[in-house]
């Protein structure tokens, strides 16, 4: 198996080596990392994505306690909006307020667990191989492969269907979709790292004597957080897509509440026929409105990792003041 060619596109360690070279000839000290890459410049769209992203987990985190028990039964049954329950009844009479409260904390716990999951083992089989070199690169080369081969979404219903119901847990069901979503990001990992363990202050550490997992931790790690930070949003989405996905064809997390299991029951209470929108409208406009909050930080964050983005979108800014000012001109 031949090594992924290095990128042409800069990247972040690029802006890195740049940094560096001109505090070299000002004759400071090179910088070993491009830390200061990981703040990005405040937009528009990056600040509606972390308003949005942060009012949905303050709702999922305090909203439990705010609420009644979501489980409990009243006789008004598949009532709308009232001022008694603001976003309705079930069928069963429990408050879909409340439920939605509990079901946004337990998507948002699961979306978390698979960020996490997903991006450590793509962090081991994509850098630590690619660092190694040899058998062990080639090995966790084929293992990623043979998960890209495999469809996704198939294998993760085969891999719930064999998990006994009782068993159907948050753990269960974040293991799983972590275990069959890390391979694509293991090798995007990989390819940078393959650029970037070929540069000079890591040949540098190397002949100083540095350990491998000193080299990999504070010359090579750094300059992949913001690829990193990237591939964990990415990896949330889908975990809350996947998951909701799962719960609505049955295999989700049975002992726990979630979006996707709100939609199940919101499907077998016949809810879309007996025009109950209350009850399966707001679950899917949480969902939706988290998977945009997250694709607006993530298009953010590709433009740390690509400094041709961050070009165009200073470009664009700088001939919008220009034609401000000719129209202020004309205007005089």
């Amino acid at each position: 198996m031949t090594n992924v060619s290095p990128t042409t596109q800069p990247t972040a360690a690029d802006d890195a080596d740049v940094l560096a070279a001109e505090n070299a000839r000002r004759g400071g000290t090179p910088p070993r990392s491009s830390w200061r890459l990981l703040v990005p410049t405040m937009t528009p769209w990056l600040a509606l994505g972390l308003i949005i992203v942060g009012a949905i987990a303050l709702f999922g985190i305090i909203g439990p306690f705010l609420v009644g028990d979501p489980n409990a039964i009243r006789d008004a049954g598949l009532t709308g909006p009232t001022g008694e329950h603001p976003l309705g009844t079930t069928q069963t009479g429990q408050d879909v307020l409340a439920q939605l409260a509990h079901a946004t904390r337990g998507s948002l716990i699961i979306g978390l667990i698979v960020g996490v999951l997903a991006t450590a083992l793509s962090a081991v089989f994509g850098i630590l191989g690619a660092y190694l070199g040899g058998f062990a690169d080639e090995a966790f080369s084929l293992l990623s492969n043979v998960f890209l081969v495999i469809p996704g979404l198939p294998l993760v219903i085969v891999i719930s269907g064999f998990v006994p119901r009782e068993s159907r847990g948050l753990w269960t069901i974040a293991v799983v979709l972590a275990v069959t979503g890390w391979a694509a990001s293991a090798r995007v990992l990989r390819a940078q790292t393959l650029s970037i363990r070929n540069r000079d202050y890591v040949a540098a550490a190397r002949v100083a004597g540095e350990k491998p997992w000193r080299v990999i931790t504070v010359e090579i790690l750094p300059n992949l957080l913001p690829v990193l930070a990237s591939q964990f949003v990415f990896a949330v989405i889908a975990a809350i897509l996947g998951e909701a996905g799962l719960s609505f064809i049955g295999l989700g997390a049975s002992n726990s509440s979630t979006l996707g299991t709100m939609l199940f029951y919101a499907q077998n209470g016949f809810a879309l026929p007996l025009g109950a929108w209350w009850w399966f409208g707001p679950p899917g406009l949480i969902i939706a409105l988290f998977g945009m909050g997250l694709s607006l930080i993530n298009f953010s964050i590709d433009e740390i990792i690509n400094p041709k983005l961050k070009n165009v979108r200073l470009h664009r800014k700088r001939a919008r003041q220009a034609l401000r000012l000719e129209r202020r001109k004309a205007v005089r």
